[in-house]
């Protein structure tokens, strides 16, 4: 990887062998000093001493919170986000104060919305009016701490209906808000088949955030065949100066699964936080 890039550590894929307050500290150890979180408790709205502990543990690791996903529902059981899903949308925007609070304490600018799967008995495009509505609440109160609210196609997810890079941006362009970006997770679009080149030379200026996983597999990069350090040198040159969030299952140990980034390349060389 000879790019400048920064490389951020996925907390809630890598390190899964711990428990969840101790790996940032791990990332830590492993030489970076930016971490990312799915949404790190079983409710919408956790307890303030629960958020408290989440806080303190990234705090005294001294690792810089670069990523948070609003509450998604139950992922292991195969929900993917609040943001469209009517029966949950209540749940949803309970917890917006909270995932930005958060965001608010630890410098955290970056909110990841996953936007749910289709469902039952209604109708597609009211559930895309519900999520349109949804994402504009959230950019509004992501926007008083100069936040920036990322919508993610994803794979695997066999209602999930944002396969494509076109399919988020659709997303994003009917909330009308400046703060809602794309998050490219190379892995993702490509398994879902998206020209992955072509979505970095047109739409580069347009991707708030990046993950990396290698297919197949979804482990570290190497282990597959995706062309993810032409594709991140690509996005550079397109512009691209933001993270690059580490969201694979590592294929052996967390800490070995790193072994294809030389350590002084897991630091913020460039730039600032």
């Amino acid at each position: 990887m000879s790019h400048s890039l920064r490389y951020e550590v996925n907390c809630s894929i890598i390190f899964t062998e711990l428990p969840l307050l101790q790996r940032p500290a791990a990332a830590a150890a492993a030489g970076f000093d930016g971490v990312e979180f799915w949404w790190p408790f079983p409710e919408a709205v956790p307890s303030d001493a629960d958020v408290d502990a989440f806080v303190s543990a990234v705090q005294d690791a001294g690792v810089q919170l670069l990523g948070l996903n609003f509450f998604a529902g139950d992922m292991p059981a195969g929900d993917r986000g609040l943001v469209s899903w009517p029966q949950r949308s209540a749940e949803f925007r309970d917890n917006i104060d909270v995932t930005v609070g958060i965001g608010e304490r630890l410098g955290c600018r970056a909110f990841n919305a996953l936007y749910g799967n289709r469902v039952d008995g209604v109708a597609p495009e009211a559930q895309d009016e519900l999520g349109t509505e949804n994402l504009v609440l959230a950019a509004q109160a992501a926007k008083r701490i100069g936040g920036t609210i990322l919508v993610e196609p994803v794979s695997g997810a066999d209602l999930y209906p944002l396969l494509t890079a076109a399919d988020a941006l659709a997303v994003i362009d009917r909330t009308g808000e400046s703060n809602v970006g794309l998050l490219a997770d190379l892995y993702h679009l490509a398994v879902n088949g998206d020209d992955v080149d072509a979505v970095i030379a047109q739409h580069a200026g347009r991707v708030a955030h990046v993950q990396i996983a290698d297919a197949p597999g979804r482990n570290e990069p190497g282990t597959g065949d995706l062309p993810l350090d032409r594709q991140l040198a690509a996005l550079e040159e397109a512009g691209y100066g933001g993270w690059v969030g580490l969201e694979y299952k590592p294929a052996t140990t967390s800490a070995d699964s790193f072994d294809w980034l030389p350590r002084e390349r897991r630091t913020a060389v460039t730039g600032t936080h």
